[in-house]
């Protein structure tokens, strides 16, 4: 079972990019985010038509999350991070596919900090850390995917200091991530590469791409059963590199 996380930025502007992918790779499960498109205008038939069910919360401009399944249709099990009622920022999404449960994860920014933005990105992951503990408590195996928009150690960031009052560098998001993670989740990537720099994402501004001036962002937390089932774990760099491209690679894990 391959399952891949993708920070789309604009699925329809990159339907091309993304469809190409999907043809190329063929994940069972993809976990998007940063949809910014109200639900009507989702490209859902010209996914369909690769053989990919979905389940979606879209929203105007900003945010959005979906899951993906090949082959198979996603049962929905939540469509917000509970804890919050008046959020109505589109930022997580549930669901089952083939035994899994998986969840798709924007989490904030939280820039500029400090203020309100950092405030609901260190309250977000609060809230995320509480439902990931009542899910694990189900015995259910999940995954957790998406961009999580921490970078949790310098390990996953290019060596610099241009990032330093940045908010996903901050000892705060950090902790929060830490925390998150705890004991009982396996943050996938980094289980198989303890010491290796690998990057999610490369911001458009100053040549980072072509510096290779990166982050990790997007992560996968695994429980206990299903990171025993962990096979290996890839970033699909070159999705980065191709015109009109989002600011997030593919990321992806294979569970046997």
């Amino acid at each position: 079972m391959l399952i891949a996380t993708f920070n789309i930025n604009n699925v329809n502007r990159r339907l091309e990019n993304l469809i190409a992918w999907l043809r190329e790779r063929q994940p069972d499960v993809v976990c998007l985010q940063e949809l910014k498109s109200e639900d009507r205008a989702l490209p859902i038939a010209a996914l369909e038509k690769e053989g990919y069910h979905g389940v979606w919360r879209g929203q105007k401009t900003w945010n959005g999350v979906a899951i993906l399944a090949r082959g198979s249709e996603p049962i929905l099990t939540r469509k917000a991070l509970p804890g919050d009622p008046e959020d109505k920022q589109a930022r997580y999404i549930e669901a089952a596919v083939n035994g899994v449960l998986v969840a798709s994860i924007y989490a904030p920014n939280g820039n500029p900090q400090p203020g309100p933005k950092f405030d609901y990105k260190l309250a977000w992951l609060a809230r995320l850390q509480r439902h990931a503990t009542s899910l694990r408590r189900t015995g259910a195996p999940i995954v957790l995917a998406g961009d999580f928009n921490v970078a949790p150690t310098d390990l996953d960031i290019y060596p610099t200091k241009s990032w330093d009052d940045d908010a996903l560098i901050q000892p705060e998001s950090r902790a929060a991530f830490r925390r998150l993670v705890g004991r009982s989740w396996t943050d996938a990537i980094r289980s198989l590469h303890p010491d290796q720099r690998i990057y999610t994402f490369w911001d458009y501004k100053r040549q980072r791409w072509e510096r290779d001036a990166g982050l990790r962002l997007d992560h996968f937390l695994l429980t206990r059963d299903l990171a025993e089932r962990l096979i290996e774990t890839g970033v699909d760099r070159d999705v980065r590199g191709l015109p009109g491209a989002s600011d997030h690679a593919p990321a992806w894990i294979r569970l046997g």
